[in-house]
């Protein structure tokens, strides 16, 4: 007899199950014609950022249709679609492509991405079950903006020189901007009027007929363009695997291990962060709300599943999402109708795209580019904050010098040296009483405001912890400067005291008291009095110097100074 608290946790973590019992009829119509039009989008992009992760297009085909079919299953969101992603492509490349150079061996290239993806797949899920979609915010919004921002330039120099006609050797930015400028001399006209012709043709109609799927029609056009003109100097796709993508067991070295192990762990992080950031703005759009641990466990199987069948790491895509659910989807059967759809091409008309040309696929992953460079949010930053300006052009930089895995471990380091940044150097101020205005508030907001004489009220807006505890004591110890009797902290704002922020106040407090000073807390929260008590402070600083609010702390300094 099954147990119903087991089949809701069936239900939880295998999302498909109640989607499937709950799906009306209805739906059927829309979803159908969704994935067609997803469908459109999803086989151009897959093998164009294929090719950018360094791999053959038809993986990008065999990792659509594996993340659409397990996301579907275990994935939380109706309308999220998974799949190849130009930011991950650059990652992937990045770890593959030197290994496969230095080996000689190009068919290993999808045994290491495939062994990629499972650890992504692997990481996710041990994330997931142990709840920690709070990772995602290792990356802050500045430095997260930067990095794409970098990411965008790069993936765009590294496509140029394919839509030109030409290969160029080397790594990173530098390389290819220097390639792509010596190598001009190589250009093919006919490859660059497909692809500059495609590129003009995708970004006009996404800006003048967003509803035309420009992609679809400017592959349509390359492809005629190649077959009717005979254009032999244009590379060209060429014929794709007939029938469903095998199922495969992966093998690397050990060492190879480790280096796609670190790689996956970059992955991961920023394909939880775009995650959880597209997922967020979907679901407002529907009144839903994210599942961050499900969503993870859903991205979790996509590659678990890419990775079991000659795929690649995936992620989930805004672009791809907004094109679904323009088009009408309700549910996720329309991510199942592109896999069905892709899956019958490959076993009906493998050779329906054999003729797409080299240049197109450039011009497809150069517009994802344009289409994540983030200009105006630069601008911003510069407007309203110069130092997170600052973290997102250092992550910029990061990305650009370093290349992209070094870029996202700049941006991750940015992110938390910046929380520590504030944590060390919290805004600190003295307060005083406004004429006309309740309460106590910051001299620099009200220079005029009245201060009681022998009484300093000093606010310390951050946890009291190691890094600010000198900090903390230095700034005391220059308030202590002005021979005050009282130097009380407005505690409200500090939610923490550690043990050697405890051992300073424990010194400080005596230093004080040895100048005739009393160290008074007001507003101090409940659990961390608790823990002052705990470490026995009060037996140097006075238990009756801990007050509930400022004003009784103010009221009695008054009574006891007759001020």
């Amino acid at each position: 007899m099954t147990n119903y608290g087991d089949s809701v946790r069936g239900a939880q973590w295998v999302p498909g199950i109640q989607a499937a019992a709950s799906y009306r009829a209805e739906w059927l119509p829309k979803d159908l014609v969704a994935g067609l039009v997803l469908t459109t989008l999803l086989v151009p992009q897959g093998m164009a950022y294929a090719e950018l992760a360094g791999l053959p297009p038809i993986t990008g085909l065999y990792t659509s249709i594996l993340c659409l079919v397990a996301y579907a299953i275990f994935g939380p969101s109706r309308v999220l679609v998974l799949g190849p992603d130009s930011s991950l492509g650059p990652m992937i490349a990045a770890v593959v492509v030197p290994i496969v150079l230095a080996g000689g061996d190009p068919g290993k290239a999808v045994a290491l991405a495939s062994v990629l993806a499972l650890l992504v797949g692997l990481f996710m899920t041990v994330a997931a079950v142990a709840k920690l979609g709070f990772v995602a915010d290792l990356l802050s919004h500045p430095t997260q903006l930067g990095y794409i921002n970098g990411l965008a330039v790069t993936i765009f120099f590294s496509q140029l020189p394919k839509l030109f006609g030409f290969p160029v050797e080397g790594e990173g930015l530098f390389d290819d901007i220097t390639g792509f400028v010596t190598g001009l001399g190589g250009t093919v006209p006919a490859a660059v009027a497909i692809g500059a012709g495609g590129l003009a043709v995708i970004l006009g109609l996404q800006r003048v007929l967003p509803r035309v799927p420009g992609i679809l029609v400017a592959v349509v056009g390359a492809i005629a363009a190649v077959t009717l003109l005979d254009l032999d100097d244009v590379a060209v796709v060429g014929p794709l695997p007939q029938g469903f993508p095998p199922f495969t067991i992966p093998l690397v070295t050990l060492q190879e291990l480790g280096v796609l192990a670190a790689a996956a762990v970059g992955i991961t992080l920023v394909s939880v962060t775009d995650t959880i950031s597209t997922a967020s703005t979907f679901a407002a759009r529907a009144g839903q709300e994210v599942r961050g641990n499900q969503e993870m466990a859903g991205i979790g199987a996509a590659n678990l599943a890419a990775g079991l069948f000659q795929g690649f790491p995936v992620s989930t895509s805004g672009s791809r999402t907004a094109v679904a659910a323009t088009a009408g989807a309700k549910s996720q059967v329309t991510g199942l109708v592109g896999a069905v759809a892709i899956t019958l091409m490959l076993l009906l008309v493998p050779g329906l795209l054999q003729d797409m040309p080299q240049p197109m696929l450039a011009a497809v992953v150069i517009a994802a580019s344009i289409g994540l460079l983030d200009v105006a949010g630069m601008v911003r930053l510069w407007r309203q904050r110069r130092v997170e300006f600052a973290l997102a052009l250092a992550a910029f930089v990061g990305v650009a010098v370093f290349g992209v895995l070094p870029g996202i471990a700049v941006a991750v380091a940015l992110s938390v040296l910046n929380v520590f940044r504030r944590a060390w150097w919290p805004y600190r101020t003295v307060l005083g009483k406004p004429d006309g205005v309740d309460g106590y508030h910051d001299l620099n907001q009200y220079p005029d405001a009245t201060q009681l004489d022998g009484l300093v009220i000093w606010r310390f807006d951050a946890p009291l912890i190691f890094a600010n505890a000198r900090t903390f004591r230095e700034e005391v110890r220059r308030l202590a400067q002005r021979r005050p009797r009282w130097i009380v902290v407005a505690a409200e704002p500090i939610t923490d005291v550690d043990t050697t922020a405890a051992d300073m106040l424990e010194e400080l407090d005596e230093e004080l008291n040895a100048k005739g000073i009393s160290l008074v807390f007001a507003e101090l929260k409940h659990p961390v009095k608790e823990k002052i008590d705990r470490y026995e402070l009060t037996r140097t600083i006075d238990p009756e110097h801990f007050y509930p609010t400022l004003d009784d702390a103010v009221a009695a300094y008054r009574e006891r100074h007759r001020t």
